[in-house]
């Protein structure tokens, strides 16, 4: 495959993302929807090199984190010319070193050409959106580069100021002009620098390169310093585990709070609500940071009030938050959007394992208003409703038709393909809810509160009665996927019911049930569990909700087979993504792929706008060795001792050995190795800080 045509290469440092092609450039003829984005709005939609015209051949193209998109290139003079092509971001620039190196035997002079432009469009422009009006662009060239600033309807004007460190001769409104001597065996850099601030900054655009290379590789180093380190005998593996790692960081911003893991790239650089909440969770044994700076920032944007607009009510959990043009003049409602029915219960299950797993009593009990407020609306939600179910029901115009994960308009149906109407009861979102209450009772009961702790606890087991009676079909063998505003069930096979077992709100002969079915060849095609049965009526193997795979539904649903014992389910699921990601370019889960079946010697087929990398699908492996290895953290209720607790722990047939290193556990610190036997799995503890314990539950 030619090297223009590949999967777009992504960098993204705080509210500013790039997608580059192959060759680290922006073409709109075979890339449409890449470029240079900031802040919610396209500050490049075109960049493209050329020397004596023509664009270099491309030797090989990597992308890491932490040194950005490296392109190796052959320039033209039969080959004797080689460029490196480096890119980073900091959060307000985007800088490209441009190295030649000449194999020619006597001097030469490369005439280059740098054409680009600047759209401004905002993202939801790119998804599709149409405008009636628009704000204006401005262009200024001088010798010493080109700014482009476009003044929006929204007040704000938007910059992209380029500048390169070297000798231009010609200045366009899309075009930089140059030609540059060579020397034989004497390397020549040039910097290229794409401003989004006014007036730049002072330095040049060497030590502009060079500072955000460094703070780059820092960024990233730190990352792997302050988490859990986790490595196998299998390279392969570990080459998936790096990489979904990297990206989880990649996506993760540094806010007022800590770090958050913003969606996905393209359509989802920004806070979500759902998608912070589990992907924390997924790395919660190895990055607890995560959580904490999620908890953090959602508890800061909880809604205090009622808007319709933005389906807030007082107390409900953001579901996502966006700074572009278009959500700051309304005309899409989710500059700060609540349109999430299941945020909320999310909230408190992270924050109740985030206690559980960090011991860091002082930060709850600053969250505890905002936690308190969270429960309260749950009660008053349900409350409202006659069968009293958490349910949703979209008010904002322009809002989230559907508001459990699966929020596309044709996600929620009937058995005859009929769409749900009116407020809908999810199966999932009643298990959260299940969860809420035992996370709230486990954070009252560790502040002195065992009334409020009982009170919740009773509440849970009324509720998982409740939920099995209404929801349970036995024709089906499984759970429904929801119950409609008129009482009407939805007798759909789904991995939503999947979720129910990760909660525990499933008794086990139906958690038992759930399993068969999401392991039946119908609903598991090789790869992972699709999100539909394939003898469902709107089953479609390249729809986004309904037939496709989705690695984080995949690490709920391992989590939950593993919890009742079905651990067998979970390594198939696990070893079903990892086949996956070594099939896919840069071994790289996206947010779905479609749900065909898993044919010999062939990988899964890519959905076309699926968003990679997708926070909640880099962090899926991390759920599944959770699963797959039992592995928890509680402290001992007489001594307070911290606990590493491993439940039937298993590795897989491709793994002998997994280790896990610099486990930090508050201020105790523990290095581990699980070892595969022809019987079990066995735990060695390597190194450890005397406040910590092991425990194996065989």
């Amino acid at each position: 495959m030619p090297h223009d045509q590949l999967s777009p290469f992504v960098l993204k440092n705080g509210e500013t993302f790039a997608m580059l092609d192959g060759r680290g450039e922006i073409c709109p003829a075979t890339h449409p929807d890449s470029g240079l984005f900031h802040r919610g709005t396209r500050h490049l939609s075109r960049l493209e090199l050329r020397l004596w015209d023509r664009p270099a051949a491309v030797l090989s193209a990597t992308e890491r984190g932490e040194m950005g998109v490296h392109i190796s290139h052959q320039s033209d003079e039969a080959g004797r010319v080689h460029l490196e092509r480096t890119t980073v971001l900091t959060p307000t620039a985007c800088l490209q070193q441009l190295r030649f190196h000449s194999y020619a035997h006597h001097s030469l002079r490369v005439p280059i050409r740098i054409s680009l432009d600047a759209d401004f469009r905002d993202i939801f422009e790119i998804r599709g959106a149409q405008r009636p009006r628009r704000g204006c662009t401005v262009r200024s060239c001088s010798r010493e580069g080109l700014e482009l600033v476009y003044s929006g309807l929204d007040g704000q004007d938007r910059h992209t100021l380029v500048r390169l460190g070297g000798p231009l001769e010609e200045v366009r409104d899309q075009e930089l002009v140059l030609e540059l001597a060579l020397e034989p065996r004497l390397p020549r850099r040039l910097c290229l620098v794409f401003d989004l601030r006014p007036g730049g900054d002072d330095s040049t655009a060497e030590q502009a390169f060079d500072g955000a290379l460094e703070a780059t590789v820092d960024r990233f180093r730190e990352a792997r310093r302050l988490a859990a380190e986790v490595s196998s005998d299998n390279p392969a593996f570990n080459t998936w585990i790096a990489r979904s790692f990297s990206d989880v960081h990649l996506l993760s911003s540094q806010l007022e709070h800590g770090l958050y893991p913003y969606a996905g790239v393209p359509w989802f650089s920004c806070p979500f609500g759902r998608d912070g909440l589990i992907t924390a969770r997924q790395l919660l044994l190895f990055e607890p940071r995560l959580a904490r700076g999620v908890l953090g920032f959602l508890a800061e944007h909880q809604a205090s009030q009622g808007d319709p607009a933005s389906d807030a009510e007082a107390g409900k959990i953001l579901h996502e938050a966006r700074l572009g043009e278009m959500a700051a003049l309304g005309e899409v409602p989710f500059a700060r959007y609540y349109g999430s029915v299941d945020a909320t219960p999310l909230f408190l299950i992270l924050a109740g394992d985030y206690l559980l797993r960090s011991g860091d009593r002082a930060f709850i009990q600053q969250l505890r208003p905002a936690l308190e407020a969270a429960m309260a609306w749950i009660h008053r939600a349900e409350a409202r409703e006659p069968d009293r179910f958490l349910r949703y029901l979209c008010a904002a115009q322009g809002g989230l038709r559907n508001q459990g994960w699966k929020d596309s308009d044709d996600a929620v149906h009937h058995s005859d393909g009929r769409l749900a109407e009116g407020s809908i009861a999810l199966c999932e979102v009643q298990a959260y809810s299940y969860g809420a209450r035992r996370a709230m009772a486990h954070i009252a009961r560790q502040f002195g509160d065992a009334s409020t702790a009982e009170s919740l606890l009773e509440e849970a087991q009324q509720l998982r009665r409740r939920f099995h009676e209404a929801f349970w079909s036995e024709q089906l063998g499984t759970y429904a996927l929801a119950i409609d505003g008129e009482g009407r069930r939805c007798d759909v096979r789904s991995s939503n019911a999947g979720h129910c077992l990760w909660t525990g709100i499933a008794s086990r002969d139906a958690a038992a049930a759930v399993a068969r079915q999401l392991l039946a060849p119908t609903s598991f095609n090789g790869w992972g569990v699709r999100t539909l049965d394939e003898r469902e009526a709107r089953y479609n193997p390249m729809s986004y909700h309904n037939g496709s795979i989705w690695p984080h539904d995949n690490s709920l649903i391992g989590l939950g087979l593993a919890g009742y014992g079905h651990t067998g389910g979970a390594m198939r699921i696990l070893m079903g993504l990892f086949d996956a990601a070594q099939a896919l370019p840069l071994c790289r889960l996206p947010e779905l792929f479609c749900g065909f079946p898993r044919q010999l010697e062939q990988g899964p087929t890519l959905y076309p706008v699926a968003c990679s990398p997708q926070a909640w699908a880099s962090g899926a492996p991390f759920g599944l060795l959770e699963a797959i290895t039992g592995m928890g953290i509680g402290r001992d209720a007489g001594s307070g001792r911290v606990q590493v607790l491993f439940r039937n722990p298993v590795l897989p047939e491709r793994i002998n050995r997994l280790e896990i290193q610099g486990l930090r556990l508050g201020e105790e610190e523990i290095d581990l190795a699980l070892h595969r036997g022809e019987q079990d799995t066995g735990v060695l503890v390597k190194r450890r800080t005397s406040g910590v314990d092991v425990v194996v539950h065989k």
